[in-house]
């Protein structure tokens, strides 16, 4: 059955995924003698950097996500699928999906990456990762649920397994995530619950390498190191987690942590769909492509985003998985597609590293661009410009402002909702 696509004298672009990468590429092929098609799983982008203040209950899922139809409007050459792709047949140029298939003449897959357990089945099957709006509102649900069954318990030690948090994974997720928890345990939830002794509840930050933030400079990381620990959150770096049981967090060292609460950003793959893996891929399940993101030995597959390595001279382990990559790649991808049209050599891909940052908090965070390293207060003030500025639609900054500033006012965050699935409210 297909797809329902109109037939086209023009050539056939077809995108899997509309994340950073998909996203850019669509809307930079706006007027183009291109025919689009957008399949996605979801109807609506979602903003990933922010998915840890949904998951502390500082924004709303709406406020990050938004509809792509919305976004898209005014392209007339653009047909979205909201469907799930089981399979592609590079061979034949058909994408599989759960609604039926296509046929394209160039496929790009930007499907992003997902999170990787390293095998660990137990910890993948308990651990709460944050790699979907989904998975961040799970997350806020799982710890409130938490804290609401330590009231009921008359267990010291059952209390102190469902007020501990273990975050694995020290890097901008992992930092931000302790800190944003940190904060509620200090402003907000002594008043939510207060029978309940939140100077008892730990809060462990653990990292495999020697230091948190690794890709930064060790100045950043000090630093951030030093805003977590005044926050009161336990830091445990050059230590591995080899696995989960019976609440218990257990450590390369043959220590372990109690907590109900075990939050999974330690690492991530490339997220392949059935017939894609026939592809050849490198470390961390990302497929290889040339300079001009052309998967390696296809003239009419290209990767961007997470789910492509490019193993050049400069990144010998593929360029960083991070918005500005995924977004430069499309975009470069796009100006090559136009070029192709004109019958013009492509360009390759050279990433610009803008710089990087990560918020540890109220007043906190540490930023460094290609010319300047800052931390504290006035980065703070940055972290929060770039990421309202990086959003999609003037409502939805409109709104996050709105909640930014409501929650540094009052020291507190107002969307402590415990959402279930189903009908009724019991």
């Amino acid at each position: 059955m297909p797809l329902n696509i109109p037939e086209s004298s023009f050539q056939r672009i077809v995108v899997i995924g509309a994340g950073f990468a998909g996203l850019k590429l669509v809307r930079a092929l706006k007027g183009t003698n291109y025919q689009l098609v957008l399949i996605d799983r979801n109807n609506f982008h979602q903003f990933q950097p922010l998915f840890y203040q949904v998951a502390t209950a500082g924004l709303e899922p709406s406020a990050i996500s938004f509809p792509l139809r919305k976004i898209f409007q005014q392209q007339t050459n653009l047909h979205i699928r909201l469907t799930e792709v089981l399979n592609v047949n590079i061979a034949e140029k058909k994408v599989y999906t759960t609604l039926g298939e296509v046929i394209y003449d160039v496929l790009v897959i930007a499907t992003g990456a997902d999170t990787n357990f390293f095998g660990m089945n137990k910890i993948a099957g308990a651990a709460l990762p944050m790699k979907t709006v989904g998975e961040a509102l799970n997350l806020r649900n799982s710890i409130l649920k938490n804290y609401e069954a330590a009231l009921t318990s008359d267990d010291p030690q059952e209390i102190e397994t469902l007020l501990n948090t273990v975050i694995v994974g020290g890097g901008p997720t992992g930092v931000e995530l302790a800190g944003a928890i940190a904060e509620m345990r200090t402003f907000v939830l002594p008043k939510d619950y207060p029978e309940l002794n939140f100077r008892e509840m730990k809060i462990y930050l653990v990292e495999a390498s020697s230091r948190i933030l690794s890709a930064m400079s060790l100045s950043s990381s000090e630093k951030a190191a030093d805003f977590l620990q005044k926050l009161g959150v336990n830091l445990i770096t050059g230590v591995q987690v080899t696995g989960y049981e019976d609440d218990k967090v257990m450590l390369h060292t043959g220590e372990f942590l109690h907590a109900r609460t075990l939050i999974w950003a330690a690492g991530i793959k490339g997220n392949l769909m059935g017939g894609a893996d026939e592809l050849p891929a490198g470390r961390g399940n990302r497929l290889l492509v040339d300079e001009f993101n052309r998967v390696t030995g296809q003239d009419a597959v290209y990767a961007i985003g997470d789910i492509a390595l490019c193993e050049s001279g400069k990144f010998p382990g593929g360029h960083p998985q991070v918005a500005q990559v995924a977004i430069q790649q499309a975009a470069n991808l796009a100006a090559n597609l136009r070029r192709i049209a004109k019958s013009e050599p492509m360009k390759p891909f050279r990433y610009s590293d803008k710089g990087s940052m990560a918020t540890i908090g109220r007043n906190k965070a540490v930023v460094e661009l290609p010319f300047l390293k800052f931390q504290g207060f006035f980065a703070w003030l940055v972290w929060m410009f770039v990421h309202l500025m990086s959003i999609v639609g003037v409502k939805n900054r409109v709104l996050i402002f709105i909640n930014w500033l409501w929650n540094y006012m009052t020291y507190d965050q107002s969307l402590r909702l415990i959402m279930k699935p189903g009908k009724g409210n019991s």
